[in-house]
């Protein structure tokens, strides 16, 4: 299969030196130079411009875009769009809300373009791993992309499906990364409370380690996080500045919308705000207001 991946990022990269492997032809294009050479390097085409590398396509022509969600997604398809003919498969493997996905589904279908969205999930890992993958869109595109799926996949029939129509992917992604969210929030609150227990003088990173193997919260989430702590058990040099890229808000809302309590991946969400807030103003404020009812001691600074 010939395929072409705009977006040679660290996930765009990675998989297409996955697929490389597997025998598939890749032609890449990316902003900056040196994602194009290391393409180059690893057996795929580069191309310069994203016309260079519909032109290097024949059709019909397979295009997976791995680029932030939002405008660039949609400035991405609007140039495609031009270059484009009746036929040729666009994906979207990237986090774009779900909604967004069915809009331009609609409106590629009109003119004849096939859109298929991928929700992916891997990480750095996926090239040695391989990633999972939760694709919406026609029965057509799913099985123009099949091959790639499948050499993506960590198996051929394991780590990704058809889940439904176009938007229904990046649906699935995205709760997918809402019960990512409380996961972590809960683990690392765990390890927060075991490390406050400081008569016990527990290694955090042995039970880490302990857990993974029997227990019922073994999980790739903790594998990681007993490499964090291996690395460095008190968390030198880390902020505790938590972002978000979105997933986890839309899961939110579209809860709220559907009237489906969700209040851990709430609560999770919530907490990454609060890592943010470096004035703490309502905490101040409500340490001002327990004096104000009751007379309890503010803590000043110094």
């Amino acid at each position: 299969m010939r395929i072409g991946i705009i977006g040679l990022g660290k996930m765009g990269g990675n998989m297409a030196k996955r697929l490389l492997l597997a025998g598939h032809e890749v032609v890449g294009h990316n902003r900056t130079a040196p994602a194009m050479e290391e393409l180059a390097a690893a057996g795929g085409v580069a191309a310069e411009t994203v016309d260079a590398l519909v032109a290097e396509l024949p059709a019909p022509r397979t295009i997976w875009i791995m680029i932030p969600a939002g405008d660039p997604v949609e400035e991405m398809i609007d140039s495609l769009q031009q270059l484009l003919v009746e036929g040729d498969l666009i994906v979207d493997g990237g986090n774009s809300n779900y909604k967004d996905t069915v809009r331009r589904g609609r409106a590629l279908a009109k003119v004849g373009i096939e859109y298929a969205d991928v929700g992916t999930s891997g990480g750095i890992w996926g090239l040695a791993e391989g990633y999972s993958m939760m694709a919406g869109g026609t029965v057509t595109a799913m099985e123009r992309l099949r091959p790639a799926l499948e050499s993506l996949a960590p198996a051929a029939d394991l780590g990704w499906g058809h889940v439904g129509p176009t938007g229904s992917g990046h649906f699935v992604k995205m709760v997918h990364n809402g019960i990512e969210y409380g996961m972590m929030q809960a683990f690392t609150e765990g390890f927060a409370l075991m490390r406050k227990k400081e008569e016990f003088g527990l290694d955090l990173a042995q039970v880490a380690e302990i857990w993974r193997h029997g227990s019922v919260v073994r999980s790739w989430l903790l594998d990681l996080l007993s490499n964090a702590l291996k690395e460095n058990p008190e968390m030198e040099g880390i902020e505790p500045w938590v972002a978000d890229s979105g997933e986890g808000r839309w899961t939110v809302k579209e809860a709220i919308d559907l009237d489906v309590p969700a209040p851990v991946a709430t609560l999770a969400l919530i907490a990454r705000l609060r890592s943010r807030d470096e004035e703490s103003y309502s905490d101040r404020l409500l340490s001002a207001l327990r004096n104000q009812f009751g007379g309890h001691a503010i803590k000043r600074e110094d």
